[in-house]
């Protein structure tokens, strides 16, 4: 069969769908990712070359300007000529979408011309694109259960990570307490400004290891100093790596990088980006928080309330509960059961 898979915008709707991707070229599909042509969406598939990369130019639509809003809306019917003629001219059998406003045109076009069309949702709150194409899909997969929302068609399958995001079980070496810090690729302002005047002055044996994000290594290290048990690096290879070396992360609560986290059977201090769309960020966390695998601190409590946190998960050993929980999706599987799953529908 030929697949077309359409994610944009970020990684926690890219790589997603490449693993999915990935998967069906493993069971001996052709794929296509429709992407929006950004650099993020080109790494994701440096190391897939039999998956076929296509791109639309396509802006995003929430929290845009009222002409940048006119402008998309002007250009969606283009959008979607263009995507017929993909679908046809690649004889494309079924339509994935993961998210960002691409997925409108794609799922719009797909309708048309009669394709079916699956949505996978990564977050705790319904994207606005995919609220959209669920109504005409014909299955709904969700990588964590939705907050306040009975998605019909909907089945909770994980979100699909690397294999490598498995407990590895290495041996500890020494008596600190290891952290991982992760602001994704970007860096996070918030917190690499700010934990590192609170962690050097803890009075807890701990060791860390910080990734800051690009061009801001430098500026990282200063506020570190003083202290010796830190590694900063804008970036960390392996980060399944990191996160089994460490006794829990501090991080964002991305849907992605929070599976990632849970799959390793190791909890997080989870800070959410308050302009985050929907305040997803908020119940991804909240989700994490309530099935016993994390803290939240929220960016508006203040640098007080986020030292007395630290404190709090230091001093009681909450890292130790967490990773004692497992978590009850199986992420690293969810790419083979979403293919299963639509490949068992198809020849039904």
């Amino acid at each position: 069969m030929n697949i077309l898979i359409a994610a944009a915008k970020t990684g926690g709707h890219i790589y997603p769908a490449v693993s999915v991707g990935s998967e069906f070229i493993d069971n001996s599909h052709n794929v296509i990712f429709l992407g929006s042509n950004n650099i993020l969406e080109k790494n994701a598939l440096k190391n897939q070359p039999d998956i076929q990369y296509e791109s639309i130019l396509m802006k995003g639509f929430r929290g845009k300007g009222l002409a940048s809003k006119l402008l998309v809306l002007f250009n969606l019917p283009l959008n979607i000529y263009t995507l017929i003629k993909l679908i046809k001219k690649n004889n494309i059998d079924i339509v994935i979408v993961f998210g960002g406003f691409i997925t409108i045109p794609v799922s719009l076009a797909a309708l048309i011309l009669r394709k079916p069309i699956y949505v996978h949702e990564q977050n705790t709150i319904l994207g606005s694109a995919n609220k959209i194409s669920s109504i005409f899909s014909r299955k709904n997969f969700l990588g964590m259960p939705l907050h306040n929302n009975n998605l019909k068609k909907s089945e909770v399958v994980g979100n699909p990570i690397r294999n490598a995001f498995k407990p590895l079980l290495q041996k500890k070496y020494d008596e600190n307490i290891h952290i991982y810090i992760t602001g994704g690729s970007q860096g996070a302002k918030y917190l690499n400004e700010n934990l590192p005047k609170i962690l050097k002055d803890i009075s807890h044996p701990i060791f860390i290891k910080h990734q800051c994000g690009s061009g801001k290594k430098e500026e990282v290290v200063r506020l570190y100093e003083g202290f010796e048990n830190v590694e900063v690096e804008e970036f960390f290879d392996n980060p399944n790596l990191l996160i089994d070396w460490s006794d829990f992360v501090i991080s964002r609560s991305g849907a992605l990088s929070l599976s990632e986290t849970m799959s390793m059977n190791k909890g997080s201090l989870m800070i959410p980006l308050p302009n985050a769309i929907d305040n997803h960020q908020f119940f991804n966390a909240k989700y994490v928080e309530e099935k016993g695998m994390g803290i939240i601190h929220e960016q508006k409590n203040g640098i007080e309330n986020l030292k007395a946190v630290i404190n709090l998960i230091l001093s009681e050993k909450k890292y130790l509960v967490w990773q004692k929980i497992e978590s009850q999706i199986n992420h690293t599987e969810a790419a083979k059961n979403i293919v299963s799953s639509i490949l068992k529908q198809s020849t039904s």
